[in-house]
């Protein structure tokens, strides 16, 4: 039976269904989270021992959502840029009250019917973990105040796959997946190669990459859970996938 949901998800689906948006509307408000303002000694504290335990960690800047409206327009959020640290906190906690973590997903199809995701490496913040090449909303996917998920699905698939999104088909639509105060808006993207073609480009671009942040390329072939270590936002995108959903 699913929770309740929040009262900063207006509107929002069912958790674990895939859904289509309308569109999307993600602004990104001046000043501080109220999240990051009420718990900054706490942040500091906990990004010491992560520090402490993987100093390859790097306290760059993020967008974090503070609200997200679900209505027949699409979808709208109210989101701050944070520090890293400060997200590396509140996902520790057991609630994660006080904000929402949205990401975009890029979901790469191929010719053979396979998605294409990777395994991150043994010192990024999710080592081992499968999942679509992607990242969270930075500063610079922000233009004139508002997210711009296309830039940054394009810049984390380049960097960390040496693919380029422009040369393959896009989707005609975007959806949506919740978990918990987890967002994923995902689009499928098609390349006209087989999934061993995609994984080899994958595997060669990572002899020459500059930050080596995954540790390989992962064919996915069905909704088997336990096929691989994936992130937990993986599941219900794999399910709607090739449980024949896609259409709806």
């Amino acid at each position: 039976m699913n929770a309740p949901v929040p009262d900063d998800f207006i509107g929002w689906r069912a958790e674990r269904t895939v859904f289509p948006l309308s569109g999307l509307d993600l602004r990104v408000m001046p000043g501080d989270h109220p999240l990051y303002l009420a718990e900054q000694e706490a942040i500091a504290e906990n990004w010491a021992r992560e520090t402490a335990a993987n100093p390859a960690l790097f306290d760059g800047r993020m967008v974090f959502q503070r609200r997200l409206t679900l209505t027949d327009k699409g979808l709208a959020g109210e989101g701050h840029v944070i520090p890293f640290s400060a997200f590396m906190w509140w996902r520790k906690q057991s609630d994660r009250r006080g904000g929402i973590h949205l990401f975009a997903y890029p979901v790469l199809e191929t010719s053979d019917g396979a998605l294409v995701a990777i395994r991150m490496g043994a010192h990024t913040a999710n080592p081992g973990q499968v999942y679509f090449a992607a990242g969270s909303l930075e500063p610079e996917d922000v233009v004139d105040g508002r997210c711009d998920l296309e830039a940054n699905m394009r810049r984390e698939v380049l960097e960390e796959t040496g693919l380029d999104l422009k040369a393959a088909r896009a989707g005609d639509r975007y959806f949506a997946s919740r978990i918990g105060r987890t967002v994923v808006v995902l689009r499928l993207f098609r390349f006209d190669m087989t999934a061993d073609e995609v994984t080899e480009r994958i595997h060669a671009h990572m002899l020459v990459a500059e930050d080596q942040e995954i540790s390989g390329a992962v064919a996915i072939r069905s909704a088997d859970h336990t096929a691989q270590p994936y992130n937990i936002a993986m599941l219900p995108v794999i399910d709607w996938y090739f449980g024949g959903e896609r259409g709806a």
